[in-house]
């Protein structure tokens, strides 16, 4: 079986809380519609007084308070919960969850309506923060070493610039006259 996500609003502190219980351990709830309150030892929180106030189920549709019964069904709403109109007037027909608790529901949103004698983040298992290594723990891999490979010659900074500067000049040719392409002798 799947489990139960409650997801459990404190009013006094304004703070929610998220606890999973097998569906075994909460078959007492299967029946109840929203609205209904419940004994809090159900889900681990010992002589607290616990209202539901909505949920959905394994597919994401949400429950609605108006709609009887375990079964989904698609109804026109002009107003929240389930739908939140753009426009004044606006209508649409969409699917929902009706109000009672079923096993195909996945999430149950609660609310504490009488707290018990202990603070609830003593009795929630608290979540373990994943360990971080320290810097001084971390240990550098050594890095591999390429085959050796002769290293190129390359000319300094100053000598490239030289040689750019010879390359893009033009070479010039010296312009011919007529007569002048043939030597002329000389006289010793």
């Amino acid at each position: 079986m799947a489990n139960f996500q409650f997801i459990v609003s404190d009013p006094s502190t304004r703070k929610a809380y998220k606890i999973e219980v097998d569906q075994t351990k909460a078959a007492g709830l299967i029946g109840k519609v929203i609205g209904n309150t419940f004994n809090g030892d159900i889900i681990g929180l010992a002589g607290y007084e616990i209202q539901i106030t909505g949920g959905t189920d394994k597919d994401g549709f949400p429950m609605h308070r108006q709609v009887h019964g375990p079964g989904r069904k698609k109804v026109i709403l002009s107003h929240p919960p389930c739908f939140h109109p753009k426009k004044k007037g606006q209508r649409k027909r969409k699917m929902v969850r009706g109000n009672t608790i079923s096993s195909d529901i996945v999430q149950i949103n609660c609310k504490i309506v009488k707290p018990g004698t202990m603070p609830i983040e003593d009795l929630l298992p608290k979540k373990e923060k994943p360990e971080e290594a320290k810097p001084e723990e971390k240990v550098e891999k050594p890095k591999k070493e390429k085959k050796s490979e002769k290293p190129k010659e390359e000319a300094k900074p100053e000598e490239k610039k030289e040689e750019l500067k010879e390359e893009q000049k033009p070479v010039e040719k010296p312009k011919e006259k007529e007569g002048e392409g043939v030597p002329k002798e000389s006289k010793s």
